[in-house]
């Protein structure tokens, strides 16, 4: 599981920072990668990386402001000539489906797979037997969200040896067992998983928020992350600023995150008007209240570790 930042700059495209889209690169998990946010150029900033189009299976749109989303139609159109032919699921708030209907239609955009877009609320808004999304309000000027995935716990290590051991043959009821299933044997012996699997893998949990004041559902949503993206478009002393403009400042972000006992935070969305030299100081601000922070850049990557 890893995080690539595509683009981490506010409000328009700056020589250093494109706008914002994150790519959360679930290869190993599920051979795919989820979106959040699409901005302008989204798919020129993809050709500089490994990511293939073609495993975008998700993507995950946090509000309708055009920084986030201008980059979506083109992108959605180049995949069917990049050979994508499974089906993407676009989430996102209302008017997200008439804005990707509009575009392709009166561009004559014909898609090569299936495409569902899914307009949401609160609450959960995908579930499988891997991963768990949910979706809360944030505070903006229009309506924004914020999104916590959550892997569901993964069943420990196959102890082999101690199955063999047992009399248990390698083969199909190996992979029964891993799968947590109660297995009786011919002989009548009856094999309890817990008993041949090592401690189970707690899953991880990342938490992307979309633009936002300080707000009670950042917290909610951040809550024990192992990774917390928090926009952090004005730096400490604009308090006045973030709040006229409904975004947050480098210390509002790194309370939210100590708040919630998050693990990492990863500041984003940067204001051009501070440049190079200043981003250290961002995340010198933020590391005054959390220290475990760090702050994004295009193309930058984090992994984010096995429990």
């Amino acid at each position: 599981m890893d995080i690539f930042f595509l683009g981490t700059g506010a409000g328009m495209p700056a020589k250093l920072r494109n706008v914002t889209s994150i790519a959360l690169k679930l290869l190993e998990e599920r051979g795919a990668v989820w979106l959040f946010d699409v901005g302008e150029a989204t798919q020129h900033q993809i050709l500089h990386t490994a990511i293939k189009p073609r495993r975008i299976e998700k993507i995950f749109i946090t509000h309708l402001h055009g920084d986030h989303i201008y980059g979506l139609p083109g992108l959605l159109s180049s995949r069917s000539f990049q050979g994508g032919e499974s089906e993407v699921t676009v989430y996102g708030p209302k008017g997200i489906r008439e804005y990707i209907h509009v575009s392709l239609a009166l561009s004559q955009t014909y898609l090569k797979y299936q495409l569902h877009i899914i307009e949401i609320t609160e609450g959960v808004i995908f579930e499988d037997e891997q991963f768990v999304v949910e979706a809360r309000l944030l505070e903006h000027g229009i309506p924004s969200y914020g999104y916590r995935i959550v892997e569901k716990d993964r069943p420990g290590t196959l102890l082999a040896d101690k199955l063999i051991e047992a009399g248990v043959e390698p083969g199909p009821i190996f992979r029964k067992i891993k799968n947590g299933e109660t297995v009786r044997l011919e002989n009548g012996k009856v094999i309890e998983p817990s008993k041949f699997l090592g401690t189970a893998q707690k899953g991880r949990i990342i938490t992307i928020l979309g633009d936002t004041r300080s707000c009670e559902n950042s917290l909610r949503l951040a809550q024990n992350a192992d990774f917390l993206i928090h926009e952090a478009t004005f730096s400490k002393g604009e308090e006045k600023l973030a709040f006229d403009y409904f975004h947050s400042t480098t210390h509002q972000a790194a309370e939210i995150a100590k708040q919630a006992d998050c693990k990492q935070l990863c500041l984003t969305h940067i204001s051009s008007r501070y440049d190079r030299t200043a981003w250290r100081e961002l995340v010198e601000e933020a590391q005054e209240v959390f220290p475990h922070t760090d702050i994004a850049e295009d193309f930058k990557e984090f992994s984010i570790p096995v429990k």
